[in-house]
């Protein structure tokens, strides 16, 4: 966030403002150069000269600590400077299991490295780019200014000026018009040389301290792990409660049904009468195990969406609901998500709507499916709300939170809005490419 701040306001200066903001990071670049290699370079030149001691490590993990902290600063000092958006790297390393592990972690961190490489090396581009950039300053407000001071300097009959060098006469007239042109010469090439000693120091700070697409990648990484672990935990989430409902449910009345039966073979020829009545129950018992396992079929994969497509499925899901439903699907005809996208948006809005007809005390719900298109990416938003008592949050444990991983596993975003007092309101983007 404070990248983006620093961005938009770099977007925001006028052609002064970015001059200003360039001549002061270069100017300021060399005493903090100057400082981070006064103290670096000897602490890593102590900390290798005693790292056959124990305390060389400690000293050699210190100056990569020191290192890091300079290197926070810079970073903000390029956001602010070039409007950059110069994000932290991830600092990666086993950690260490003993303190003294802990202690020389820097060590086994490559950022580290290039952040002290950066406080070493960084001294030379800060004193080319300091000395480039006071002398165009100084002589472009010198020679455009030449008409306040030049008045004041002694001139002796033997004193040759610049203007005489080049053989335009040694009067003051001809010195006042070539000392201001030479100002506005440097004064015109002062922005270009600016920016270019301002990007000789930002290029190499880029470069060591941002790692921008190393950043990049693994913020890749970390997302495909999170959606890997959603997905993980919504499978194994749905697992156990398939194995619970029917545990509970079919398996106990399949269990009384093999006892029925086996009670009425053994009845069937001393009291043949007294079987009828306990076929007929077993009959209604195989009715309910069916209905029961059809139910649960629902939650493994419908047919209706696979034959249909999602706007049929959710339709079935709508009717079934024991909380009148406005359904409103804004996908046209003939249009089909990825089966990942159909099947999270499907048991999206079932379990949704089973968490209202439960908890939520509503008498009425509404579910809003759209296809949006994002850039080159197209989204497929779904939006559960109710009119009741609110209060539902996406905490471990409770439902809302198996939508969330089911959501996340897809790559996908999900938010809840739940006031004490209502409404509830859920909204998902399911990414379905480009």
């Amino acid at each position: 966030m404070t990248s983006t701040v620093a961005t938009a306001a770099a977007a925001r200066r006028g052609f002064f403002g970015r001059l200003g903001a360039r001549s002061g990071y270069v100017l300021t670049e060399l005493p903090i150069a100057i400082a981070r290699f006064v103290v670096l370079l000897p602490m890593f030149l102590l900390g290798i000269a005693t790292a056959v001691t124990v305390i060389g490590l400690p000293i050699l993990a210190t100056a990569l600590r020191v290192a890091r902290g300079f290197a926070y600063i810079d970073r903000i000092r390029l956001s602010n400077a070039q409007g950059w958006p110069a994000r932290r790297p991830v600092y990666r390393g086993r950690p260490g299991k003993t303190w003294f592990g802990r202690a020389i972690a820097p060590i086994r961190q490559g950022q580290c490295w290039a952040d002290w490489g950066h406080g070493v090396l960084g001294f030379i581009p800060a004193l080319v780019g300091f000395v480039f950039t006071v002398t165009w300053w100084a002589a472009a407000l010198g020679g455009l200014l030449t008409f306040t001071w030049l008045w004041a300097i002694p001139r002796d009959p033997g004193d040759q000026q610049l203007a005489g060098l080049l053989g335009l006469g040694d009067s003051y007239q001809a010195e006042l018009i070539v000392q201001t042109a030479v100002g506005a010469v440097f004064a015109l090439t002062l922005p270009a040389v600016v920016k270019a000693t301002a990007g000789l120091n930002t290029s190499l700070a880029r470069f060591m301290l941002t790692s921008d697409r190393v950043t990049e990648l693994h913020g890749q990484v970390s997302d495909l792990t999170e959606s890997r672990d959603a997905a993980v935990s919504a499978e194994a989430s749905a697992l156990r409660r398939l194995e619970r409902d029917i545990h509970d449910g079919p398996q106990q009345r399949l269990v009384r049904l093999a006892m029925d039966l086996s009670s009425a073979q053994r009845r069937l020829t001393k009291d043949p009468n007294a079987v009828q009545p306990m076929l007929a129950e077993a009959i209604a018992q195989t009715r309910e195990t069916l209905d029961e396992l059809r139910a649960l079929s629902r939650g493994i994969a419908p047919p209706i969406l696979a034959d249909r497509g999602l706007r049929a499925a959710l339709a079935a899901v709508a009717g079934r609901s024991m909380v009148p439903v406005d359904l409103n699907v804004d996908i046209a005809d003939g249009v089909r998500f990825p089966a990942v996208v159909e099947n999270a948006a499907y048991f999206l809005v079932a379990e949704a709507l089973t968490n209202v007809a439960k908890h939520s005390g509503a008498t009425q719900c509404s579910v809003d499916v759209s296809q949006e298109t994002r850039g080159e990416q197209t989204l497929a938003r779904v939006i559960v709300s109710d009119n009741g008592i609110g209060g539902a949050h996406t905490a471990k444990g409770h439902g809302l939170a198996g939508l969330a991983d089911r959501v996340r596993a897809t790559g996908g975003q999900f938010a809840v809005s739940s006031p004490v007092g209502g409404p509830t309101i859920l909204m998902a983007e399911l990414p379905c490419g480009s």
